[in-house]
């Protein structure tokens, strides 16, 4: 990436993400030109995705074709206030989501357009059901097959299901 060496820390909003294209834009909090977010310094911060409206910290780079994210310092998830509410998780409270522990899991299958899909933790053989707006929740928009994350995991009213979606690093970090 050619830059001319003048590196920022920059705050913004994710304005969309498409991991399918593999970039994404973040709209600086203050105004200013929009900063692309590629997928891959997405993956080096240890996420395949990033939901719409989520914070964003991140050193970013000027260009001759405009501002770069070089490195994500953090993201947040979006705000609350859109979120479609989940019956199974009515009654939770963010102490009881942080009272359950993280759990090392890879992504069995997620189907976006479903609105779910399924984990394993490993060395456990049971599925635990990932629903998108858990997911919107954790401040991601999709996920890979095979991709490795950290669960925050509760009984359900069916079976075990995700309650809070971290990427691998941020895990292990945990």
């Amino acid at each position: 990436m050619d830059s001319d060496d003048s590196t920022s820390t920059v705050t913004g909003q994710v304005k969309w993400f498409d991991p399918a294209k593999g970039f994404g834009f973040v709209l600086r909090d203050g105004g200013g030109p929009d900063v692309l977010l590629h997928a891959n310094v997405l993956r080096n911060f240890g996420q395949g995705s990033v939901a719409e409206g989520a914070r964003v910290e991140m050193s970013v780079v000027s260009t001759p074709r405009g501002s770069q994210a070089d490195r994500i310092l953090s993201i947040s998830p979006p705000d609350h206030v859109n979120l479609v509410p989940l019956a199974d998780m009515e009654d939770v409270t963010a102490e009881d989501i942080a009272r359950c522990p993280l759990e090392p899991a890879r992504i069995k299958w997620f189907d976006k357009s479903k609105g779910f899909g399924f984990a394993n933790v490993f060395g456990q053989s049971d599925d635990i059901f990932v629903h998108i707006e858990v997911l919107r929740r954790s401040g991601f928009a999709d996920l890979a097959t095979g991709e490795a994350v950290s669960l925050r995991v509760m009984q359900g009213r069916r079976g075990r299901m995700a309650i809070e979606v971290m990427s691998w690093d941020s895990g292990l970090k945990a």
